[in-house]
């Protein structure tokens, strides 16, 4: 599930650490906010993955929820903040403004997908992917979707569990949080209704009500034992999308309740303001200007101010970004701001002793500059939930992000995702980054200079790596490396990050 076409190479830049404006964090949320000012940036909804709580955070706004007392809108066994899971696709109705804080007047979560999960393709430590089944639907986990309950290498068949995702053009998902449950009794994800699946309806029968999405037979009751939720059984038709709850009876799933789809989170509320991450499902019409996401057509003009280096040409399908606008009274949404939130780069290994910043939210792995923000998200492989000041020990700890330039021409990475490892690390790393400069004696890569030895091994040539930096090209490579006892870091090995995806 990687971009399909993302040359942004070393344009990334953002002016001096400037996300430091929010210097909470990112997974607890439990350092208090720098603020720059206070002024309102936005009013209605916000709709992507829970980063962080202490509040929620959620497209990198800490939303203080104290007016709910904690409640969350939803069926599907979430009732209080407390349930929720990093990772879960929100939407919260209220305000945001400019210090990256805002008031929540409404927190909803439905799931996605709930039920017993085949795994067509079981994790790939290379390529950072799996594939899923529920029910015959597809979902793609890759580095950035959250994974709980498990070890996504150890999901199995049979397994149950919860999927918050986005759907993609071809029907099936890209998974945000994929949470298993420990066992029946651990934890309740809907008492009425175990099974929630979402998809196009097929062989519909009015008479008898009955349809099919996915590999499953459905059967529906117009008389009342199924709640229709804002559709009506006239409305049903083979190709359109629903949501459909409920529990088998034998090999058909009965539904108790029939709702729309997914896509009606991300609709007009109250206010005309609306921000929300996704994945692109229609490239970028250079003759209309417009793109879709998440069921919404969006609309760029000259106004549009693009992060992270991104321009029109870069909005591509697959590609997950983050908008921020306003509708329109035709229902397009015109953009206002658009960044990346897609992680390219990574670094696994120790966090280095004594380089735990908490004042400005950084830390360093084998060299490499981490900073975390209000939209990273900290796990650990026992699932608790984990707070900056916790970083630091002799575990194994994995970053996926976006490698970034400051003023000043220093690299580092911004990370998506901190996930905490049981593992105690040892001396070795490995990191995915751009090759930024070489020559005989070794690499600058993720802002880090690492020297070659007489055992580095050139998976991909030594000679085609130097013509693609000499020809001014930053290549995107995975290196192996080591720290040395007086604090040297040589290649243990290196290769284009596409050769090593094939």
């Amino acid at each position: 599930m990687k971009p399909k076409s993302i040359q942004l190479a070393a344009r990334f830049t953002i002016g001096a650490l400037s996300i430091g404006i929010l210097t909470a964090c990112g997974g607890g949320g439990s350092a208090s906010l720098d603020i720059a000012d206070g002024g309102i940036r936005g009013t209605g909804a916000s709709v992507g993955p829970v980063s962080g709580f202490g509040s929620v955070f959620v497209n990198g706004v800490r939303f203080d929820t104290g007016d709910l007392n904690g409640q969350v809108q939803s069926d599907d066994g979430i009732a209080t903040e407390s349930d929720l899971d990093e990772g879960m696709i929100l939407r919260v109705d209220g305000e945001w403004r400019d210090d990256g804080t805002g008031t929540a007047n409404s927190v909803e979560y439905d799931d996605t997908l709930r039920g017993e999960i085949v795994v067509t393709h079981p994790w790939d430590l290379a390529t950072k992917t799996a594939t899923l089944s529920i029910y015959g639907l597809v979902v793609h986990i890759d580095k950035q979707t959250v994974v709980k309950g498990k070890n996504v290498a150890e999901l199995a068949d049979n397994d149950f569990g919860r999927i918050s995702a986005w759907r993609l053009p071809n029907g099936e998902f890209r998974a945000s949080l994929v949470r298993m449950r420990a066992d029946a009794g651990s934890e309740v994800f809907d008492q009425e209704n175990d099974i929630e699946i979402e998809g196009q309806i097929n062989n519909f029968d009015r008479e008898l009500c009955t349809f099919e999405i996915g590999s499953i037979s459905v059967e529906c009751d117009p008389g009342g034992a199924t709640d229709f939720d804002g559709v009506d059984i006239s409305e049903l038709a083979d190709e359109n999308y629903v949501e459909v709850e409920g529990s088998f009876n034998g090999n058909v799933l009965f539904a108790r309740e029939i709702r729309e789809d997914d896509l009606r989170r991300y609709r007009v509320g109250d206010d005309d303001d609306i921000e929300f991450a996704g994945p692109v499902s229609r490239t970028f019409d250079s003759d209309d200007r417009t793109f879709e996401i998440n069921g919404l057509v969006v609309r760029v003009t000259t106004e549009t101010e693009f992060d992270d280096s991104l321009s029109e040409n870069d909005l591509v399908q697959d590609l997950l970004i983050q908008v921020e606008g306003n509708f329109l009274s035709d229902d397009t949404v015109e953009a206002q701001e658009i960044e990346l939130r897609e992680g390219q780069s990574e670094v696994e290994g120790r966090i280095a002793a004594n380089s735990v910043n908490s004042n400005d939210q950084t830390f360093r792995i084998g060299g490499v500059l981490v900073q975390v923000t209000p939209l990273t998200v900290l796990i650990g492989d026992d699932d608790l939930d984990i707070d900056f000041q916790q970083l630091g020990g002799s575990e194994e700890v994995e970053v996926s992000g976006i490698e970034r330039v400051d003023a000043n021409g220093d690299v580092y990475l911004e990370g998506f995702k901190v996930e905490v490892e049981d593992d105690v690390a040892d001396e070795e790393f490995e990191l995915v980054g751009r090759l930024r400069a070489m020559d005989l004696n070794g690499i600058d890569v993720l802002g880090v200079s690492i020297r070659f030895d007489i055992g580095t091994e050139f998976d991909t040539s030594r000679e085609a790596l130097q013509a693609l930096v000499n020809s001014g090209e930053s290549p995107l490579v995975e290196v192996e490396y080591r720290q040395s006892s007086g604090g040297t870091l040589f290649v243990d090995e290196i290769e284009l990050e596409e050769d090593d995806d094939d």
